[in-house]
């Protein structure tokens, strides 16, 4: 007789905790996908690029850095701010700063006011990627990975720069590439 209760209950022990979860995750699959820990959006889904999509002045590439990229129709007052925002993000990031570039990409190829080499100025070249990023907001700030894929945007109007910062190091510390 206590055969059969130590075997019942070393089945119950192992195989009601697999039930339930499953049996919860099936019953509440919304549960899972609705809690991130980052602060901006994700671009859902994911806008890959090729090397000819973006002209990217100079001799520069998103081959292994991370990129904030702020991308606009013209250069304007909101454009200076956004700038320098993802300036003081890639400053604030501090030791990591050599893992991020910074860039601008605007449609008619105007520039910020003031000087800045360490800016990378950009025009998107392919109509099919100019018309997914006109799906989002207008002034974003996008996160490209070093691979090339627009992963995650902010509105630059109500940008947080310590929820930008907090995200930046998260994956910055997970991340095996760039």
């Amino acid at each position: 007789m206590t055969v059969k209760k130590d075997f019942w209950a070393l089945l119950s022990i192992f195989i009601l905790p697999i039930g339930l979860g499953t049996l919860f995750f099936y019953l509440n699959p919304s549960y899972f996908s609705q809690n991130t820990v980052n602060y901006g959006e994700l671009v859902r889904p994911v806008i890959t690029t090729e090397k000819m999509d973006v002209d990217i002045d100079g001799d520069f590439s998103f081959d292994g850095f991370w990129t904030l990229a702020y991308v606009s129709k013209t250069c304007n007052s909101v454009c200076e701010q956004a700038v320098a925002d993802i300036k003081t993000i890639r400053t604030l990031i501090n030791m990591d700063m050599r893992r991020i570039q910074r860039m601008l990409i605007t449609e008619d190829g105007s520039l910020p006011s003031t000087n800045d080499e360490n800016l990378l100025i950009a025009k998107v070249t392919n109509k099919k990627l100019a018309k997914k990023l006109a799906e989002f907001p207008e002034n974003s700030i996008f996160l490209i990975d070093p691979i090339g894929n627009f992963m995650l945007y902010y509105n630059s109007k109500d940008i947080n720069i310590k929820f930008v910062l907090k995200d930046l190091k998260r994956l910055l510390k997970y991340s095996r590439i760039g």
